[in-house]
């Protein structure tokens, strides 16, 4: 009897592992036995091996492309394009004591100051990046203002003057607003006295702009600016000058004083401080002063006095270049009427100025001087 159970036991063993094996062989190929080794794992070392050849052999990724910038043209400054699509526009402002103090010139991008007859001086203020609410007092044109207004070619407002001078405006693609003609923008102050008292608004004047003035939106650079302060011709490699005089006639010396703290060169008329009427002293950032030559025209004013001409086109001579608290020695040159005025180092690189406003001095050869401290 334990013969027979042992051989039971044994059969029912045997046929166990039989029922075991064959119901492994029915199962897939892909069921590895216990005693299989598995594939080893990818190290660390490995993986991030491949990563990094996975990322050298795609391509880099796409840099976003750099932000274009926009320089306001008559200033140097940093702006957006929108804003700066609009012509120039140009004001004849007076300087004669009896029309002190003026209003706007603070805003304007760039200021011509020219001698007229008698002595007197008179503005060319130029506004692109700042529009003033209004400017005051406005006068009539002269002789030499087509070539300096010519290289914009974009507005010169003037209560009126003679028809020559008006006509030379018109002919340098110029768009003339007078108020003698009836144009809008032009309003009497009941504070002043006549012919002190004209006010001009130029955001008035733009609205007026012709079709033909969009052509030339915005005006194109009248000066080359450095691209950051304290890197123009005159910080970079000029002498140091305090102070600026500048005798324009027997009647008119303009004094310009460095002022650390606005980093601007403050403007006198003479001994007193050239003040707008909004309180605020007149600065610049660029001073220019030209050697120039001046002759009479054929024309006088209603004294009988002659009417004065600087000559700027195909003209040439000396001058120099303040700014930063330094000046620099500079020739000057204008070819034809339209074109720019070129300011020239010593070595015939252009000079770069500070970006900022300028005030550009027309000093005549014959009666006037100039002298740095």
């Amino acid at each position: 009897m334990d013969v027979t159970l042992r051989t039971r036991r044994g059969a029912g063993l045997v046929a166990l592992v039989t029922a075991l094996a064959i119901g492994l062989t029915g199962c897939t190929g892909d069921l590895a036995w216990p005693w299989d080794e598995p594939e080893p794992l990818p190290t660390p070392t490995e993986t991030l091996a491949a990563d990094t050849k996975e990322r050298k052999d795609s391509p880099p990724e796409p840099k976003a492309p750099p932000r274009e910038r926009h320089y306001w043209p008559l200033t140097g400054h940093e702006g957006k394009p929108r804003q700066m699509n609009r012509p120039a526009v140009s004001v004849k402002i007076e300087n004669a004591p009896e029309a002190r103090p003026t209003r706007g010139l603070e805003a304007a991008d760039i200021v011509w100051e020219e001698v007229v007859e008698g002595g007197i001086t008179r503005f060319v203020a130029v506004y692109h990046s700042r529009l003033p609410d209004a400017v005051e007092p406005v006068r009539s044109v002269r002789p030499m203002d087509a070539a300096i207004v010519a290289p914009m070619k974009g507005m010169l407002a003037y209560s009126g003057g003679q028809l020559p001078f008006i006509d030379r405006v018109n002919r340098v693609s110029t768009q003339s607003l007078v108020m003698d003609d009836g144009h809008d923008g032009f309003y009497r102050d009941p504070a002043r006295a006549a012919p002190h008292n004209v006010i001009g608004k130029p955001r008035e004047f733009l609205a007026q702009e012709r079709g033909d003035m969009r052509l030339f939106s915005p005006p194109p650079a009248q000066f080359i600016y450095a691209p950051h302060a304290g890197k123009g011709s005159a910080a970079q490699k000029g002498t140091r000058a305090r102070s600026l005089s500048v005798r324009l006639s027997n009647f008119q010396t303009s004094n310009w004083y460095w002022d650390v703290r606005s980093r601007t060169y403050q403007r006198s008329e003479g001994s007193s401080p050239s003040m707008a009427m909004s309180g605020a002293r007149h600065g610049a950032r660029n001073v220019v002063v030209l050697g120039v030559d001046m002759v009479n025209t054929a024309y006088t004013d209603p004294s009988g006095a002659p009417v004065p001409e600087t000559r700027l086109v195909n003209s040439s001579g000396e001058g120099f270049v303040a700014a930063h608290g330094k000046v620099k020695k500079i020739r000057w040159k204008k070819g034809r009427i339209h074109a720019p005025i070129v300011l020239k180092l010593a070595n015939g690189k252009q000079a770069q100025l500070e970006p900022g406003n300028t005030w550009v001095e027309l000093v005549p050869r014959s009666s006037g001087s100039w002298s740095v401290r």
